[in-house]
């Protein structure tokens, strides 16, 4: 008798009552991470996490070098990220859960990079550790060292899920796509930078702060009512047409998640954000 067919997992959001009754059967990866202290999110791994979940940490893992242009957080390289996912137990076909205790700013770049190298089964605890600990899901403590298995072969990439465009292409594009900045509004008018040498966004940018994807508990709001928040921002634009940046193409990623949430799946990510396009002096800068 052929055995039955998994469960598909729920997608892009997974809810703490959906995973507990999964728990044995997805790989769990925690991308908890604090800018303002880059040690913070493997010691919080250490105090407290979810049971078997290995740890991402955004600078080492899922990050490549910084080479002064090309932005804070640039893109891993695909073939050193392909590595650590196969050693982290990340298979094609097998259900991977990413989660974070930031209101999944980090996850959602986990979430997107595992898109990138072709991973479907991939999603997101909606509300993160503190909604699985409110849930009452149990935790463990231990040392953020990610298992790794002895001969692992790489996780074998495959065709990307996601778009993304490069600095070039999106200033060929200024007016002519819907760019979303997800940083601060005060960051996005150049009233304040604390992160990036110049202050400002780029020309013709919205401004939609990832944080308001949420509701009061953490969680992401019903598909609904995100739908009818980025009505007025993206208009008729296609998904396909808009475009996420932020201040270092991590946050950027939570408003797609968030676009992919309320049934408005395809937009893209420009990777070096604010970040990159700012560090080179030729490229425009609005403010206000």
């Amino acid at each position: 008798m052929t055995a039955p067919l998994p469960t598909p997992l729920p997608t892009p959001l997974i809810s703490t009552a959906e995973l507990a009754a999964r728990l044995g059967e997805v790989l769990l990866i925690d991308a908890s991470f604090d800018l303002a202290n880059p040690a913070a999110g493997r010691a919080a791994f250490a105090r407290a996490h979810l049971p078997g979940a290995v740890y991402a940490h955004l600078d080492e893992d899922l990050s490549s070098a910084k080479t002064g242009s090309n932005g804070r957080h640039p893109l891993p390289e695909r073939a050193l990220l392909t590595h650590k996912l196969g050693a982290w137990g990340v298979a094609p076909g097998r259900a991977v859960v990413v989660y974070d205790r930031n209101g999944g700013m980090y996850a959602a770049r986990a979430w997107w990079l595992l898109r990138w190298l072709g991973h479907a089964a991939v999603t997101v605890l909606d509300g993160g550790l503190d909604a699985w600990q409110r849930a009452g899901g149990a935790v463990q403590a231990g040392e953020a060292v990610a298992p790794v298995l002895a001969g692992a072969a790489p996780y074998p990439a495959g065709e990307s899920l996601v778009g993304s465009v490069d600095a070039d292409t999106l200033a060929r594009s200024l007016g002519q796509v819907c760019l979303v900045d997800a940083r601060a509004p005060e960051r996005y008018r150049g009233d304040v930078e604390p992160l990036d040498p110049v202050a400002g966004h780029i020309p013709g940018a919205l401004n939609r702060l990832f944080k308001d994807n949420l509701a009061a508990d953490g969680r992401f709001l019903p598909a609904e009512q995100l739908r009818a928040a980025w009505a007025p921002l993206i208009g008729a634009t296609p998904a396909a047409e808009v475009i996420h940046q932020c201040g270092s193409g991590v946050t950027a990623c939570h408003n797609i998640l968030a676009m992919e949430v309320a049934g408005l799946g395809g937009s893209r990510l420009y990777p070096g954000s604010w970040s990159e396009w700012c560090a080179d002096p030729a490229r425009p800068v609005a403010r206000g």
